[in-house]
């Protein structure tokens, strides 16, 4: 239990973002209850065979049993309830596809693995540039946090005056209906005392003019307060939460969550209704009493007008995507979506006032007022398929936010008669569309239209299109702030290698705990930009030579290369990743450089240039540092790898020596780690690492058996190349 314990020390603001990970799909009170089980199971091989995860499916509805005969004999009643319909939702769910059960539990894992190595981070943070980046963001956010308190009680200041302007006047009005009352009565009252009733009045007449004056130009203030703060949440802190929300949607640091955004925004809301009540008590005051000039009377229009605007604007701005659109088959690549397949999105109200509970009811749109549709020639249309409208609540979302989730939405393309033609100037991969979210707030005396828009989104209709179309997703994302500009890619801008070379790294460490290292970057960048440009960081790379140019004298493009590489890594090499075995990205040229100086049988791990698909190979040096000689073996592809794991592949590969005798030349892990204390911990055991060839013909097809035998190494000597 020692990873869902440590989540649940971490802060408030960490702690939102393990709650963002938990829906009705896969709820977090079974990971709660079956915490030790779930992170001892290998859910990232269930992910990739079924019959494991079938394996699994049912272990984990007898964990749930057994949990449930705990609540019986505890006659906890609730509990009980919970955890039957937690079963039963999950066998309604993943009875027939387990497979989607078990990557969304591994994605979930990973994920929270990467929130406890954020906080880690940020518990760190404590010298250099980074203490001052922090110590200057936990500055400014005292200074906000000071800002919006000082609104609140400026508010509750000018609740007091208009208390006391109202004691005053009342007093005021006693005074002048008792005066009233003498004068009709000529023998109660002198004409000494009257005068001087008349002049206490017209001190009181005054000192009332004058606090009405001061409560409305502390309202000024106030307002003219709010307004300041308001600008700084509004064109400040939202707009760089969204930009570091478009950063954590390819990859980068995981987004900080809204809870503190929320405060500020719903204390300043509250504020301003608040003043909205005041200005109607003052309304109130002056029907009561007025005069000529009535401070209440010139201004209240304006002060009415200036708090509805800033309300208004308030709760426009306070009206996010919190989660973007994405398939829940694919966590990690959100905004791209394919037909006919499930999608889910996440709205929220950073104002949080219970009387909008259950009453802002928010409709899906897809393309809105999308002008592309007319202007780009081939622009595709969709239909919305599912519930289209969800009513924003507190009680579904467990942070007790006011929201609306869409679960079950579906895409379905128009069709169109005839023909369609794909003569337009994009690419599907390279269309990009987005959904609107429409609501009203209505409140006495006040209706205000909300709306928001999900960041650009990539629709595909095959799966195979799923590589490009995360291409375009990082490319808008790293270059463009603006998602209402859908016609990014009729003219899409050059990307500079510093800011390519980070968001090809978070492709890495979004799904290892790795990312790309500066040598590995470096590659990279020659490889893109030729070897004479030394992976300069000023360099500019056209999308059509990261996306859609072959690279050199292969037949593929750059990003479809490292996809390939990525896809081998999740599912063949993870470990070895993870652990550093791996140096990937190295040329043979500074390959041989490095090995020529080491020990014979000194050898390293990098990934094959001409394999789309992805592949990696090893090369070792033997003979002596004056003529060393190096050897490389044909790469190794995902179909050798899920025959026998690559550790295995090592430790069993050999060449036939001198004496004709079989010898593994594999004897260091570059620059000078002992073979078997790098790999070792992953080798199969004993009696899964080989079987004799007589065994294997026996259950093996003569394909399978060629492959296998490639991958022990008895084919080593036909493998060699120099």
């Amino acid at each position: 239990m020692a990873q869902w314990y440590q989540l649940q020390q971490l802060d408030s603001k960490f702690l939102e973002q393990v709650h963002q990970l938990y829906d009705d799909s896969f709820p977090m009170e079974i990971r709660q209850y079956l915490a030790q089980w779930l992170e001892n199971q290998d859910w990232e091989h269930a992910a990739n065979n079924v019959s494991f995860a079938t394996v699994l499916f049912h272990d984990l509805l007898s964990q749930l049993d057994d949990q449930f005969s705990r609540f019986l004999i505890e006659n906890n009643f609730l509990l009980q309830h919970n955890i039957r319909k937690s079963k039963r939702n999950l066998q309604d769910n993943f009875q027939e596809d387990p497979i989607q059960m078990a990557m969304i539990i591994c994605s979930c894992l990973k994920e929270e693995r990467k929130i406890l190595s954020s906080a880690q981070l940020s518990n760190q943070m404590e010298v250099g540039s980074i203490q001052n980046t922090v110590i200057g963001m936990l500055d400014k956010q005292k200074e906000l946090d000071a800002e919006v308190k000082g609104v609140k009680n400026h508010v509750i200041d000018v609740e007091q005056d208009i208390k006391t302007l109202e004691d005053m006047q009342d007093e005021y009005d006693f005074k002048c209906k008792t005066l009233q009352n003498r004068e009709h009565e000529s023998n109660s009252t002198s004409q000494e005392e009257y005068k001087k009733e008349q002049m206490h009045l017209n001190k009181m007449f005054l000192s009332l003019d004058l606090k009405r004056k001061e409560v409305v130009n502390k309202i000024v203030q106030l307002l003219n307060a709010t307004e300041h703060t308001q600008t700084a949440l509004i064109n400040e802190e939202l707009v760089e939460w969204k930009r570091r929300q478009q950063t954590a949607c390819i990859g980068g640091p995981p987004n900080a969550c809204l809870d503190q955004l929320q405060n500020w925004f719903t204390i300043v809301a509250e504020s301003l209704q608040q003043v909205r009540q005041q200005l109607k008590k003052l309304e109130e005051l002056e029907q009561k009493f007025t005069y000529d000039p009535d401070p209440i009377t010139k201004n209240k229009q304006v002060l009415q007008d200036r708090t509805h605007s800033l309300f208004k604007q308030l709760i426009q701005s306070s009206f996010v995507v919190e989660r973007q659109p994405c398939m829940p088959t694919h966590p990690q690549r959100p905004l791209v979506l394919k037909t006919g397949v499930q999608f889910t999105v996440k709205l929220r109200l950073l104002v949080k006032l219970q009387e909008l509970n259950y009453n802002l009811k928010v409709k899906v749109l897809f393309d809105k007022d999308v002008s592309e549709k007319n202007s780009v020639k081939g622009f595709r249309k969709f239909n919305i398929l599912g519930t289209s409208t969800k009513v924003m609540n507190m009680e579904e979302s467990t942070n007790g936010s006011l929201a609306a989730e869409f679960r079950h939405l579906q895409l379905k393309e128009q069709k169109n008669a005839g023909s369609r033609t794909n003569e337009g100037p994009l690419i599907v991969t390279e269309e990009l569309h987005s959904l609107s979210f429409e609501t009203q707030l209505c409140q006495p005396g006040l209706v205000i239209d909300l709306e928001t828009t999900s960041l650009p989104i990539v629709v595909i209709s095959n799966v195979s299109q799923l590589p490009s179309g995360w291409a375009s997703i990082l490319w808008f994302n790293m270059l463009s702030t603006d998602p209402k500009n859908l016609s990014f890619f009729l003219n899409p801008p050059y990307a500079k290698w510093s800011k390519l070379s980070e968001v090809l790294s978070w492709q890495f460490s979004s799904v290892t705990k790795r990312g790309l290292n500066a040598d590995q970057l470096s590659m990279l960048g020659e490889k893109l930009l030729g070897p004479t440009s030394g992976g300069s960081h000023d360099c500019l790379i056209p999308w059509t030579r990261f996306c859609k140019e072959n690279i050199n004298d292969k037949n593929f493009p750059f990003w479809l290369w490292i996809e390939g590489i990525l896809e081998l890594i999740k599912k063949h090499l993870l470990c070895l990743w993870n652990d550093g075995c791996i140096m990937g990205f190295i040329s043979k040229e500074k390959e041989r450089t490095l090995l020529k100086d080491q020990r014979p049988g000194t050898f390293l791990l990098r990934f094959s240039e001409s394999s789309k698909e992805g592949a990696i190979t090893f090369t070792w040096v033997e003979g002596s540092q004056i003529e060393p000689q190096f050897h490389s073996v044909e790469p190794y592809t995902k179909k050798e790898l899920s025959a026998v794991t690559f550790p295995d592949i090592i430790r069993n590969y050999k060449v036939m020596a001198a004496e004709n005798i079989p010898e593994n030349p594999l004897r260091f892990l570059y620059p000078d780690i002992p073979k078997d204390n790098a790999f070792g911990k992953y080798y199969s055991r004993p009696k899964e690492a080989t079987l004799p060839g007589s065994s294997l013909q026996k259950i093996c097809s003569p394909c399978l058996l060629k492959s296998l035998m490639r991958c022990l190494g008895w084919w080593t000597q036909q493998r060699l190349t120099l």
